[in-house]
Parts: C-alpha cells; sequence; structure tokens
C-alpha cells in the first residue's frame, strides 16, 4: 500500500524538531541552551509556513485511518500559534527554570499529539494522539518538581486522565463492539441504517464523559483549577488552549461525523452539558481571589459556549467552534502572559496584588484588560464576534441556551472588570516598574493586536473556517 508522504510532512517535521531539540540537550553544554527557545520558535514559524504551502494537499492515508482535510489543517495551525506564542512567551521563565530542552521538546511533543488528534479518521488514531497529548502535558504540569503545588498538579492530572481515558476506552469498545468497526466514516454508515439502541447510547454517554474531562466541561471539570493553579503559567496557558482546540477538533469529529445518525439522541445532552458548563464556570469565578482560579473558571465557561456549536451539528457550527478556537488562543495566552510576567515581579498570584498595575506596566495592564473583556464578549472585541457565530446557529431551536449565554457574558463582565478595577483604580503599594523581556513583549503586542482585529475585522479569518468547515462534511 502506497503512503503519500506529503500529507504527513507537517507531523514529521514536528516530530523531527521534537526529537532534535531534545538530543540537542544532550549535546549543548547547559550554559548555552538559551537559544534553544529561539530555535524552537523558529522551526515552528517553519512549520506553520509549511502548512499554509500545502493547504490545498488533502487526503486519507492508513486506508482512511489518517485524515488531512483543511478542516484538520485549520485545526493544526491554531495548535502551532498557540506553540508559538507560548514559546516566545515563556523563554525568560523557562531559562530561569533551567532545563530547557526538555521543556520545550515535551511542549513540541504535545503539538504532535494535539495534530495526530486532529486528523483521527479511527478510534485507534485518536487514542494514540490523545495520549501522546496527555502523557507530555503530565510531564509539563510537574515541570517544577521542587514545588509542592506543581507535584500535586502533576498527581492530580495523571489519575484524573487516567481514569477519563478508561471511561473514553470503555466507550470506543462499546461502540466497535456494536458496529464492528473503528473507523469514523464506517461507523456513520453503520448507525445511520440501525436504531439507538441501550447499549449504543450508553457509549455515546461514556464518550460524552472522556471528553468532557479533557475540555473541562461540568460536571467533568474538577480538576482543572487545581492543575491550572500549580502547573508552571506557561504550562497552563498551552493546557488552556491547545488541548481544549484539539479535544473540540476530536469530539466534532466523532460526534458530528460518526454518530449523526442518532443526532437526536445526544443533542439535548450536549446542550444541557453546555448550559450547566456555561452557567458553574462563570458564577463559581465571581468568588475567586486567585487570578489563575479565576481563568481556570473562566476557561471551564468558555468551553460551555464552544460546546454550542456541537450542539448546532451543522457547517455554520463546526465554523463557529473554529473560529472561537482560534480567538481564544489569542486572549488566553495574551491574560496567561501577563499573569506569568507579573509573578515573574512580584511573586504572588492574588489579584488584589494587581493593583496599581496600569502605573507599574501599562502593556501588561492593556493586554490583561484587552483579553478579559474579549473574553467577557464585549464588542468590538474578537470575544463578541465568536458568541455572535456560535449562538446565532442554534438560535432557532435552543433560544434558551442563547438566553442563558448571552445572561452569563454579562454577569462574566463583572469579574473580568473587576480584575480592570484594581488595575486601574487602585494605588499600587510598591510602584517600582515591572519590565518584561522583548520576546515576552511582542507576545503581548500580537495578542493585542489580534484581538482587535479578528473584532473588528473578521471577514478573511471567518471566510477561511468556513471553507474548513465545509471540507468536514466532504471526505478527501
Amino acid at each position: 500500500m502506497g503512503i503519500n508522504l506529503s500529507l504527513l510532512s507537517i507531523e514529521i517535521l514536528t516530530a523531527i524538531l521534537g526529537l532534535a531539540i531534545l538530543v540537542l540537550g544532550l549535546v549543548v553544554p547547559s550554559n548555552a541552551r538559551r537559544g534553544v527557545g529561539y530555535v524552537t520558535c523558529l522551526f515552528l514559524l517553519g512549520i506553520l509556513g509549511a502548512s499554509i504551502l500545502t493547504w490545498d494537499n488533502v487526503g486519507t492515508v492508513f486506508g482512511g485511518m489518517y485524515i488531512v482535510d483543511q478542516y484538520s489543517i485549520f485545526f493544526k495551525q491554531i495548535f502551532i500559534i498557540a506553540a508559538i506564542l507560548v514559546v516566545m512567551g515563556s523563554m525568560r521563565y523557562v531559562n530561569e527554570m533551567g532545563s530547557q530542552s526538555e521543556y520545550y521538546s515535551m511542549l513540541v511533543f504535545t503539538l504532535l499529539g494535539m495534530m495526530v488528534m486532529a486528523s483521527a479518521g479511527d478510534f485507534i488514531t485518536l487514542y494514540l494522539g490523545l495520549e501522546l497529548m496527555t502523557i507530555a502535558f503530565c510531564i509539563l504540569v510537574c515541570f517544577r518538581k521542587l514545588e509542592t503545588k506543581s507535584v500535586e498538579a502533576g498527581i492530580k492530572y495523571i489519575l484524573l486522565a487516567g481514569m477519563s481515558s478508561a471511561v473514553l476506552l470503555y466507550g470506543m469498545s462499546l461502540i466497535y463492539g456494536l458496529t464492528g468497526t473503528v473507523q469514523i466514516n464506517e461507523i456513520a454508515g453503520i448507525v445511520k441504517q440501525g436504531t439507538a439502541s441501550p447499549l449504543l447510547l450508553l457509549g455515546v454517554v461514556m464518550l460524552i464523559a472522556g471528553f468532557g474531562f479533557k475540555i473541562s466541561a461540568v460536571p467533568f471539570h474538577m480538576w482543572s483549577p487545581d492543575v491550572y493553579e500549580g502547573a508552571p503559567t506557561p504550562v497552563t496557558s498551552f493546557l488552556a488552549v491547545g488541548s481544549k482546540a484539539a479535544s473540540f477538533a476530536i469530539i466534532l469529529r466523532v460526534f458530528v461525523g460518526a454518530l449523526p445518525g442518532i443526532f437526536s439522541s445526544w443533542s439535548m445532552v450536549v446542550a444541557i452539558l453546555a448550559a450547566v458548563t456555561i452557567i458553574i464556570g462563570n458564577l463559581v469565578a465571581i468568588p475567586q481571589t486567585n487570578i489563575k482560579r479565576m481563568l481556570a473558571y473562566s476557561s471551564i465557561g468558555q468551553a460551555g459556549y464552544i460546546l454550542v456549536g456541537l450542539v448546532a451539528a451543522t457547517e455554520a457550527g463546526i465554523k463557529g467552534v473554529m473560529f472561537y478556537a482560534l480567538l481564544y488562543v489569542f486572549s488566553t495566552v495574551g491574560a496567561f502572559t501577563v499573569v506569568s510576567s507579573v509573578f515573574d515581579a512580584i511573586g504572588s498570584e492574588e489579584i488584589k496584588d494587581y493593583a496599581g498595575l496600569s502605573q507599574r506596566a501599562p502593556l501588561l495592564a492593556a493586554v490583561l484588560t484587552m483579553s478579559m473583556l474579549s473574553m467577557a464578549g464585549i464588542p468590538p472585541l474578537a470575544g463578541f464576534v465568536g458568541k455572535f457565530y456560535l449562538f446565532s446557529t442554534i438560535v432557532d431551536n435552543y433560544l434558551w441556551l442563547v438566553f442563558i449565554g448571552l445572561v452569563m457574558s454579562m454577569i462574566s463582565v463583572y469579574y473580568y472588570l473587576r480584575v480592570a478595577l484594581v488595575i486601574y483604580r487602585d494605588k499600587p503599594l510598591d510602584e517600582t516598574p515591572i519590565t518584561v523581556s522583548s520576546s515576552v513583549a511582542i507576545t503581548l503586542i500580537i495578542t493585542m493586536v489580534i484581538t482587535v482585529i479578528l473584532g473588528v475585522y473578521p471577514g478573511p479569518v471567518a471566510e477561511i473556517s468556513n471553507t474548513a468547515a465545509h471540507s468536514f462534511f466532504f471526505l478527501p
């Protein structure tokens, strides 16, 4: 069987990069590894360029086990952009922490796992990508091995990731037992012909629970605040955007691609899950005093918003998920990069310690405020456009869910603006300016500018999302 390796070029380049960085750490003296971050960033930019050049190079390999379409390429570009921003924003942090090659290679292997997930054409490929991503994240979460919180977060992540994988595997095995295949397109054909048996529904429920953990949907979100708080902040940033986007990529592929025949059986469950996730995520974020925990609960609410696209299960819904996943990268990486920089300077993640940040570091204050207003859905920022695309797809059939989304978005403005008030209204206890490295400054400016541009002029990206969503239903 001939294999078109050009379809795998992005993944091959990423795997080579991950291995090369690991080897680099073995042969280069420790005092000369400070440039590893720049090398990683440069090669990731090259891989992003390669993915743009191969936009029309689509097809399947390994008998349909691996699908390369514009849908998967779009998600891979989201992951690469997130990885580049996280690398740029974390160079100073990683240099101080040491172990540069180990950190960057694990980050690249995490990226590779996400790419495999986005292109998975069957359950086995899906699981391989998921585990590659999860194991690399487990290492990254407890990277500060001498800090209790980091190790505790790593242990919690390992235990709960293992449990969710078991649930997911059980759901997949039930569906395989009933259909006799693990290929997503073949499952779709078999399920469409039959009826929704109780065992099939049990399998679907198991899938929802397993994937629910990965996206931090309520009630599978318990790990999220503790892990977000304990993990190194750049890792938290990548975990919040990359892991979530990859999980949504595969959720859409499984539910909209393999199970449209029983759409009526799972759509209401997902709608209720989305509503509960939006409500709990936003309400529990209100009393948080630690900014990382507040952003963790906020990200739970954001997962609920993105689930709305799955409820629609249409081309427009998929487009909404893809657009939102992209804009979410910039607002979240921007916010967490600010949190990381402030922690480096003052050693605190308490919101009250952000008093007067606007006077000590105007750029950090502006980026954090802009990112949070975008997450809240304030026009004309990107978050408003993303929510508009998502909720407009369900306004005819799930008006109640639209209402909940709007009310909770208004409530979220309260806790986001509370931080902005502390930043701009309160006087700083220490007026010493906070400086950031040039790579961090570039990251912050990019995230802020694109958050504004995507809100004011979303047309070109929306068109690309449209094309990618259209390719989802026409497998090459």
